[in-house]
């Protein structure tokens, strides 16, 4: 009796083995036969990884063990981090005429770029660095991040040398009489200057200049191949209005503007 039992319990195991077997191996063909159907549709350069995962982290905490990816900086790379500015630091400042501004808030990040003549970052002590705000599109979104957030981040590229100058730090919005006349430009006197405390200064190696060929006149882009401001408009205006008609000569007019205010009406 015994025996005719486990006869019977091994027939009933075998099935249910088997049963799941073929529900997996049915399980694999419909994968593998949506997969196919996917190819044939024209997703053959499909990728694990769709555009929409990447908006969103990775399931169960996984991220790019970026430590075994990059090797560590060099010790000489992270000696030359100061806290504070020193000779040549002061030297590039006194040439420096571009740099990118980069703040933040709860509303989000925003990354805008300052110019003017040499020196137009002031130092005004070894820890300390103050610039004007001059005029630009009215946005002022980096003076309204700094109200509520007053870390920030400068990039300063040379024109003609690889190699970039960041500092981040502190900064706050100053109108005081005395620093605004130290930073005027001819008769000119900014509105407000932002007064930087410096937490990190570095030097920054000029690859991304080669790679890009930043400096070398053919590199250069012919602006005949790229839309005009004027044709920027007009398609913005599209937006609001589909019907909106603009002929060559508005964007003519349009151009010839922008021109002559981006070149001489800088103050």
């Amino acid at each position: 009796m015994n025996g005719t039992v486990d006869d019977q319990d091994r027939a009933a195991k075998q099935r249910r083995n088997g049963a799941g077997e073929e529900r997996r191996n049915d399980a694999d063909e419909e994968r593998q036969n949506a997969a196919g159907s996917e190819r044939q549709n024209g997703d053959d350069d499909r990728i694990a990884t769709s555009p929409a995962d990447l908006h969103h982290p990775p399931k169960g905490g996984e991220r790019p063990a970026l430590a075994t990816l990059y090797d560590p900086p060099a010790e000489r790379i992270q000696k030359a981090v100061l806290n504070h500015l020193v000779g040549f630091h002061e030297a590039y400042l006194k040439a420096a005429t571009f740099f990118c501004l980069a703040t933040g808030s709860e509303r989000g990040l925003d990354a805008s770029p300052r110019g003017g003549p040499p020196g137009f970052v002031h130092v005004l002590d070894k820890h300390t660095v103050a610039y004007a705000d001059w005029p630009g599109n009215n946005r002022i979104e980096s003076l309204r991040n700094l109200e509520s957030d007053d870390r920030l981040g400068m990039v300063f590229l040379f024109p003609g040398l690889e190699v970039f100058m960041r500092i981040n730090g502190r900064g706050r919005i100053s109108t005081d009489p005395v620093l605004l006349e130290q930073l005027k430009e001819g008769d000119r006197l900014p509105k407000t200057a932002t007064v930087v405390v410096i937490d990190e200064v570095l030097m920054h190696c000029g690859k991304a200049i080669n790679r890009s060929k930043l400096w070398q006149e053919d590199a250069r882009i012919d602006r005949s191949t790229l839309p005009s401001i004027g044709k920027m408009m007009v398609e913005l205006s599209k937006l609001g209005d589909a019907q909106a008609q603009v002929d060559e000569s508005q964007i003519e007019q349009i151009d010839a503007h922008y021109a002559q205010a981006v070149r001489t009406n800088l103050y």
